[in-house]
């Protein structure tokens, strides 16, 4: 996509700049006069947040939330995306390689506008955005979550696939919070833009906001893999407690038919008329015995 100029006035003029080539990093870098080395930021999918000054130039380096669903979740560009933005004076540059909803969001906002705005006042825009991005996925998170704790123990449902998408789940929450943890530098450098000191502390607010989210997400997952694992250690166990039980009564019985199976010439029990209705009447005792021992015993 080319280089779009998005907003322009006698305070402002916005550049947006989405999937960049090599032709227009060089562009940026001859017109605005911007870091070779900044402008190459942009282009590495994994790279964390951050803030830069070089001169004139402030670049902050946010990452925002994707909806898009991955098989793998190993690095923060599984769950989210970079955006880049330049500030030289009244100037504002934005690069992104995909499309994201807070710039398509800041754009309407901007265009709606009635006065003139400035560059620090789209940034922080930009920003706030970034921080709902990832209070809508936490929110989305937190659903799941209670969605496979609703059929875990709800409908009491015993799926291979379930700690499949407990772990996955896990991991999502994880990364967001590595990202959101390691913007912290970033928006708080916006103190240096010369805002609105309520629009900055709404901003820090919002992200404290989003961080303890998912923190307090991250502990009811691992407590949820915690009691489903021992949800399935308790089924298993009363399963093998069955098994044992069984075990119980049909050792003796299996015991007193292996001694009558023995092959001895002098065997007398073997002569008796009745013996074998002897014998099946001694097992039935035994079974019964056991059977009362085991409910006194409250097994």
């Amino acid at each position: 996509m080319p280089i779009d100029t998005i907003y322009r006035d006698s305070q402002c003029e916005w550049v947006d700049v989405e999937s960049p080539t090599a032709e227009d990093l060089k562009f940026l870098h001859e017109r605005y006069e911007i870091n070779n080395l900044l402008l190459e930021d942009t282009l590495d999918p994994n790279h964390l947040p951050k803030y830069e000054e070089d001169g004139d130039v402030k670049f902050f380096l946010l990452r925002e939330s994707t909806e898009l669903e991955r098989k793998n979740l190993n690095t923060i560009s599984d769950i989210s995306t970079k955006i880049g933005i330049f500030l030289l004076g009244k100037t504002i540059i934005t690069i992104h390689r995909m499309k994201t909803k807070s710039i398509g969001e800041t754009k309407k906002q901007v265009s709606c506008l009635k006065e003139e705005t400035t560059s620090e006042n789209i940034a922080l825009r930009i920003a706030l955005l970034i921080m709902k991005s990832f209070d809508d996925e936490s929110v989305s998170l937190l659903e799941t979550m209670d969605n496979i704790e609703n059929e875990i123990f709800l409908k009491n449902t015993n799926h291979t696939n379930q700690i499949k998408r407990l772990y996955k789940l896990k991991r999502k929450s994880g990364l967001n919070s590595r990202v959101l943890t390691i913007s912290t530098d970033a928006i708080d450098k916006f103190k240096l833009l010369g805002l609105q000191d309520s629009q900055v502390v709404d901003l820090k607010d919002k992200h404290k906001d989003v961080v303890a989210d998912f923190d307090h997400l991250n502990i009811q997952i691992t407590n949820l893999i915690g009691m489903f694992l021992a949800l399935s250690d308790q089924k298993a166990n009363q399963v093998m407690k069955v098994l044992a039980i069984y075990s119980v009564y049909f050792l003796p019985i299996t015991f007193i038919a292996g001694v009558y199976g023995m092959n001895f010439d002098n065997m007398p029990e073997l002569h008796t008329k009745h013996g074998y209705f002897y014998t099946l009447g001694l097992m039935a005792v035994v079974v019964i015995c056991t059977f009362i021992y085991a409910r006194r015993k409250q097994w």
